[in-house]
């Protein structure tokens, strides 16, 4: 998305996006929007992962994340002229939204990770009563281990740290 591309848009008061990482790269993105207040996921892939999550206390933390965004926009301030003339603050939602972003996309991560690990427990559980010992521990769990999973920051992105600090 462009840079400035809803700047001063007092009628914006929702959008729904992907959710995906380096989508709001611009933190002028939203300046002067006062009543954007509101941000949707685009139905499908996220909505299905979270369905498929197999503890309830997992989905509903998850649910609780993705709304949390909805809650919180309505509070940061939106920027726009500041008091001294031809000085702009660039506000802060576009930030909240990004930081937001970000804070999803590593629960699920993480969700889906503890999910892979009780599913391999209980496929190995289940193969250790059907199959002798030693053909579990040499030759079948050494293929259930999960991989790890790194996530990748889009190039012209920066990661930035829990404290707000860039690297």
């Amino acid at each position: 998305i462009k840079s400035g591309a809803f700047m001063d848009c007092p009628a914006l008061e929702r959008i729904t996006i992907p959710l995906k990482n380096g989508l709001i790269t611009h933190d002028n993105l939203f300046q002067g929007c006062d009543n954007l207040k509101h941000v949707d996921l685009v139905e499908g892939e996220v909505h299905e992962t979270v369905a498929a999550l197999q503890l309830e206390e997992w989905r509903n933390d998850m649910n609780e994340e993705i709304d949390s965004i909805n809650q919180i926009l309505p509070t940061v301030d939106a920027g726009g002229l500041g008091r001294d003339a031809g000085v702009f603050d660039e506000g802060g939602k576009a930030q909240a939204i990004r930081t937001w972003i970000r804070s999803v996309i590593g629960k699920i991560i993480h969700y889906q990770a503890e999910q892979q690990r009780l599913l391999d427990e209980e496929v190995a559980t289940t193969l250790q009563l059907a199959l002798p010992q030693d053909i579990v521990m040499n030759n079948v769990l050494p293929f259930l281990e999960l991989p790890s999973y790194t996530f990748e920051v889009e190039d012209h992105e920066e990661v930035e740290d829990d404290s707000g600090d860039e690297e």
